[in-house]
């Protein structure tokens, strides 16, 4: 229906995430549209971040040196170590401005269905990272999945028997602020009176 370059370009974009066919055919008439200087600047920043960017040496994260950002910051917190998923998990808990600490990224959650066992994750990376004494308190910031709740479990299980004196902390669940109870669904509602606390 469209010439060889159109086509492949469409192709191309429908296998970014969330993006179908139609969606697909608008980015690529929007690319078709664009003066020659935004289009190649689009390639040229999908060239480079894929030239540019790797995974840090320490934890994981993405990052354009050997070592990212996080690491480099002297100001962190070395005590405390936030476990998450993907490196996009980094982000939303920055966001917060709550944790100062730093970070391990897995690469992913355990899922056996899928063929993700725990030798597939940084999780011995992140059991060598322990054993210098450094770290006193582990975050397990996995998704509240079940792949992220399993995932979370290995985790806790393996840190427990090899360094028993870290602390291992669960990010709470439970009920969204501004959040009315009639709307919330029972696992999530559970999960709030599970994690309650005193005030």
């Amino acid at each position: 229906m469209y010439p060889a370059p159109i086509q492949r370009l469409v192709t191309e974009l429908g296998r970014l995430p969330g993006i179908g066919q139609r969606t697909a055919q608008r980015l690529a008439f929007h690319v078709l549209r664009a003066s020659d200087e935004e289009a190649f600047a689009l390639a040229d920043a999908i060239r480079e971040v894929k030239e540019r960017i790797g995974l840090c040496e320490v934890c994981f994260n993405l990052a354009d040196a050997p070592r990212c950002r996080i690491c480099e910051d002297e100001r962190r917190d070395p005590s405390v170590l936030c476990v998450v998923e993907e490196p996009g998990d980094v982000i939303p808990v920055e966001r917060t401005h709550e944790y100062r600490g730093r970070y391990h990224v897995l690469g992913g959650a355990l899922s056996p269905i899928d063929g993700v066992d725990p030798e597939d994750l940084k999780i011995a990376e992140l059991l060598r990272r322990l054993e210098d004494g450094e770290v006193r308190e582990v975050v397990l910031a996995t998704n509240p999945t079940t792949t992220g709740e399993a995932t979370a479990l290995h985790l806790a299980r393996e840190i427990h028997e090899r360094q028993p004196e870290v602390t291992v902390t669960r990010l709470a669940s439970g009920l969204p602020v501004g959040a009315d109870l009639e709307y919330a669904d029972e696992v999530t509602l559970g999960r709030a009176f599970v994690g309650r606390r005193s005030l």
